[in-house]
Parts: C-alpha cells; sequence; structure tokens
C-alpha cells in the first residue's frame, strides 16, 4: 500500500490527503515530525520537507506539487470519469497554478509558518532549538497578514463559483488546507468574511475533508466548530 509520511497539522500534508481521498486512493499514514531531524526520513528526502508520498522502492515523491501533479497524471486522466482538479484550458490551469503558488508560498510565509508554528509546533520543541512559548507579537503579525488574505479570497469569489473558476481545484484544496490548520487553533474570523466561510463549507463538507476534520493534537483541542459541517 501507498505509504504518506505525513504532520497533521502541516497543510501540505493535508492537501495531499485531501487529493488521495478525491481520488479514492488508498494509503496508509506515517507521522513524521517536521522539527525533527531523522536521518532516515532524509534518506527519502533531503529537502526535509513534507509530505512524502512512497509507493514502492522506485517511487518516491517528495513534495505536496510532485505528489498532485503526480496523482493528477495517472489517476484522474487515466479514470473513466476524467475528475481533474487542474480542469479547463491552459489559461485556467495555468490560474489554478498561480494560485496554489500563493497559498503554499506567500500565505504560508505570511500566515501560516507564523501562527501554526508558534502555536504547535514550539511546543515540541526545545527552548534551545528555538522552541518554548508562543511569540504573541508573531502571532498577532500572522493574524494582521490573514485578514488581508481572506479579503483577498473574498474578492475572487466576487464572480467565481471556486477559487480559480468555475471548478473546483488544487487551488480550493490549498487554500482549505491553510484554513483548516488555522481553524483548528480557531484563529479564522469567519463570521467577518461570510462569503469565505460558504466557499469553506462546500469544500469542509465534501467526502475527501473527513480524515482531516477527524485528526487531533495531543494536548492541543481544536476549535468547538471545527468538525461541524454546518457551523
Amino acid at each position: 500500500m501507498i505509504k504518506l509520511l505525513q504532520f497533521p497539522l502541516c497543510p501540505f500534508s493535508r492537501r495531499a490527503r485531501m487529493t488521495m481521498d478525491e481520488y479514492n486512493i488508498a494509503y496508509e499514514l506515517l507521522e513524521e515530525h517536521p522539527w525533527a531531524w531523522n536521518e532516515e526520513f532524509l534518506t527519502l528526502n533531503p529537502a526535509a520537507n513534507l509530505p512524502v508520498l512512497v509507493e514502492n522502492k522506485n517511487t518516491i515523491l517528495c513534495g505536496i506539487g510532485p505528489i498532485a501533479e503526480y496523482f493528477d497524471e495517472t489517476t484522474a486522466k487515466s479514470s473513466i470519469s476524467h475528475i481533474s482538479l487542474y480542469l479547463g484550458t491552459a489559461v485556467n490551469r495555468a490560474e489554478v497554478r498561480r494560485l496554489i503558488e500563493w497559498f503554499d508560498h506567500k500565505f504560508n510565509r505570511e500566515v501560516t509558518e507564523l501562527i501554526v508554528s508558534e502555536k504547535i509546533y514550539k511546543r515540541f520543541i526545545t527552548v534551545s532549538e528555538g522552541g518554548g512559548s508562543p511569540d504573541m507579537q508573531v502571532i498577532r503579525a500572522g493574524m494582521q497578514n490573514l485578514d488581508y488574505h481572506l479579503k483577498y479570497i473574498d474578492h475572487l469569489l466576487i464572480d467565481r463559483h471556486w477559487l480559480a473558476g468555475e471548478h473546483m481545484s488544487q487551488a480550493d484544496f490549498a487554500a482549505a488546507a491553510h484554513l483548516s490548520c488555522l481553524d483548528y487553533t480557531s484563529d479564522v474570523p469567519w463570521n467577518e468574511f461570510l462569503q469565505v466561510k460558504e466557499w469553506y463549507v462546500r469544500i469542509k463538507s465534501r467526502p475527501s475533508f473527513r480524515g482531516i476534520l477527524e485528526d487531533k493534537m495531543l494536548g492541543f483541542h481544536p476549535s468547538a466548530h471545527y468538525a461541524d459541517l454546518d457551523f
């Protein structure tokens, strides 16, 4: 069986899981801590980033981009239903990839890393390695940036059914993966962005999101509405 090395509150790991569940691909989850220096993991991925997919000894995929594209090429396009998360013309697909880059680079750097890393990751790292109590100034900066990004998502949804256009895509999965981590830590002001909330409910209600909503971190409970499909 395919093995996915991942961490529950890693947005890139979450998107890999959502993608495989959307395509009904069976896999086994193996938890890997992104802050740990695991030599066995480094032999699989010297870049040390998650997720890593191991299909067999000759097929090891590192990073969410290659994993998502791999399943689109091998599963979506070869299936009878031709379900793809990169639908549309070349221009449409370019917009999907532009938004993926927005969320996986800009959003991650300006929001997810500041909030989730401070609130979650630092709890598991020694003080000498940069762990300890969360820095509230860093978290406040992340929250300010989050407001800007939510306004941008709101702007995209003014004349689009999904973030990149009329079809659900990997752009939606990328955004939802990051926001779901922030929703776990109770940091998304949903009621200030009702259009974004309505879009997230549609993503959240998909069967491929079910496993994400079952995630639990030892010693850190999710927000009260985290698993509620009608919050």
